[in-house]
């Protein structure tokens, strides 16, 4: 939480300003109990009326100053609270999009989304309530104590046990409800998980006819965490009960020593209205406290966990060397590489050694987890090998800047992601300032130029959230056109042309082929047309290179090549 502080370096006025007028507002509370004290000693055991409207006067008079008090420590309160939140929100998106892919892969997606939201949502309404009572609270309670020993020692005692047996419950309550809000929402990680894999896949769920299954999982889920919040929030309940219960055992011994003391003549009855009036106070104050600690658990458990992820370091160091090859396509070296996932018992990838020369294309084959995606991810250093290295241009990437690296590398990924605007502006994510005939040409390379001007408003054209207003042929056009638009030195496909017929694929491989200053290109695929008239053609295995070569080096010489052609295409003619 300490790291946390330094959120606040900017606001240090309204975080002082904000308790220091709760502070003055408290204070004037605390001297009404002594004016009602003096109106029926002084006014109306004399029956002078003019006393008991000049403090009434003093009593009103006390009431706006604290309203102004109280309405300028909640400005400012929330202008500190929100405006903390705003920095840490900034740190964090900024460090989660500094994490590697192998980082996020071990968080987890709908852990990062948790802390970027409800996490911080808690956080911001915990610093909010400190703000407003973590000093108020306390100094209202004690400063009653103070006052109750003004008027009387013994009566005071009452107050000074009060104040000690609710302390001794807050401090319980916090040292239980502490891991159970954490737990709460690390739970909501794997709910959200849950939602959002439903969501991802509904049209395959409802395909398979699986929803009663899919409201199973989200079922057990959700009533794990409703079992923790109902226990967290049962001991948290439990705070207001034990508070009113000792405040008012506290209050009915007070009158009832009250009233021996007025019989006595030890004290007044103005004495005996204030004590109670005091007391009343301490109840307010310690219902206010409660909530505060019930809200405070909750954001302390979640700013752990924001101090965590602020607090990992990226896995991958950047390198300090610049990439300068613009214009001008690179060799790509593999030597020897090996890679593996975080957790996973063995290799992915093992022994891929080949060299990509500068402008050629490289086609990538083999069966599903033959580890062709990890390979080509390797080469913008999504992830990093764990033995061997990946050269571009001469130089490991691991030296190189990512900014310059991925500068260079455009990478159309399986699944075609576009985001919610317009085709332009889905355009302009690969280059900012491309201008329309920039991107008309990338459009036309890409075989996408005929339906987007199709479209009303062609470049102006809406995409809705996912581009779910496109087909996937189309989609995938967009996003490899999106990556032309930038102009790569390296072009990676991974995948990207699934959804294309085969005179669309071919087309679009011809048109890249004959682009002026043409990328290093590698294509991933499982169709053997799309790989086919590559410059070479690596063929890989459950991680091993089972061989590489041309189209017709590999027919004669590798058994798996061969297989996936023919089940694609039959036997090619003069083969037995």
């Amino acid at each position: 939480m300490k790291s946390l502080l330094k959120y606040f370096k900017g606001y240090r006025k309204e975080c002082i300003i904000g308790p220091l007028f709760k502070l003055l507002e408290a204070g004037f509370e605390l001297i009404i109990p002594l004016v009602v004290k003096q109106m029926i000693d002084k006014g109306i055991a004399a029956g002078d009326v003019f006393y008991v409207l000049k403090m009434a006067g003093i009593m009103i008079m006390l009431g706006i100053i604290g309203l102004i008090c109280s309405l300028t420590a909640q400005y400012f309160c929330a202008r500190a609270a929100v405006y903390f939140a705003e920095g840490v929100k900034h740190d964090m998106f900024e460090r989660v999009m500094k994490l590697s892919y192998q980082d996020t892969d071990g968080i987890g997606v709908s852990a990062l989304i948790t802390r970027l939201t409800s996490d911080i949502n808690a956080l911001q309404g915990g610093v909010n309530m400190s703000l407003r009572l973590l000093l108020r609270s306390p100094f209202v309670v004690f400063g009653a104590v103070v006052t109750a020993f003004t008027i009387d020692v013994k009566a005071a005692c009452i107050f000074a046990v009060t104040v000690v047996i609710l302390t001794i419950i807050v401090a319980a309550v916090m040292f239980i409800t502490g891991p159970g809000y954490r737990a709460v929402q690390e739970r909501l990680d794997k709910v959200l998980l849950s939602v959002r894999s439903s969501l991802n896949g509904v049209r395959v769920i409802r395909a398979f006819g699986n929803e009663e299954r899919e409201f199973e999982a989200f079922k057990k889920e959700n009533d794990e965490l409703n079992r923790l919040q109902i226990f967290t929030g049962r001991i948290s309940a439990l705070l207001n009960p034990f508070t009113f219960i000792v405040i008012n055992l506290g209050t009915a011994w007070l009158i009832w020593d009250g009233a021996l003391a007025v019989d006595t003549g030890r004290l007044s009855r103005g004495a005996v209205v204030a004590l109670v009036n005091l007391m009343g106070q301490i109840l307010v104050e310690l219902i206010k406290l409660a909530n505060l600690i019930v809200q405070l658990s909750r954001a302390l458990a979640c700013a752990n966990r924001i101090e965590d992820l602020l607090k990992k370091e990226p896995s991958m160091k950047e390198g300090k060397t610049g990439l300068k090859i613009k214009g001008k396509a690179p060799e790509v070296i593999f030597e020897d590489v090996c890679m593996s996932y975080a957790g996973a018992g063995e290799n992915a990838l093992e022994g891929v050694s080949f060299k990509a020369d500068p402008g050629s294309t490289t086609g990538i084959i083999g069966g599903t987890g033959s580890g062709k995606s990890t390979m080509v991810n390797l080469i913008p250093r999504f992830y990093d090998v764990s033995s061997g290295c990946v050269k571009v241009d001469g130089i490991d990437v691991r030296e190189l800047k990512f900014a310059d690296l991925r500068e260079a590398v455009a990478v159309v990924p399986q699944k075609s992601v576009l985001f919610e605007g317009t085709i332009k502006d889905n355009m302009r994510l690969g280059k900012e300032d491309a201008s329309d005939e920039e991107i008309i040409s990338a459009l036309k390379t890409a075989q996408a130029y005929d339906f987007v001007m199709e479209k009303e408003g062609g470049l102006e054209a809406p995409v809705t959230q996912g581009g779910d207003n496109f087909s996937g042929g189309q989609r995938q056009r967009l996003c490899i056109a999106r990556a032309l638009v930038k102009k790569p030195e390296i072009l990676i496909m991974d995948d990207s042309a699934s959804a294309l017929d085969y005179a669309t694929d071919a087309a679009l491989r011809k048109a890249i082929g004959e682009m002026k200053d043409a990328p290093t290109v590698f294509i991933v695929s499982q169709r053997a047309a799309s790989v086919m008239h590559a410059d070479r053609i690596i063929v890989l295995d459950e991680g091993h290179m089972a061989a590489s070569g041309t189209h017709d080096e590999l027919l004669k010489s590798c058994d798996i090549y061969r297989e996936i052609y023919v089940s694609q295409f039959g036997r090619p003619e003069g083969s037995d």
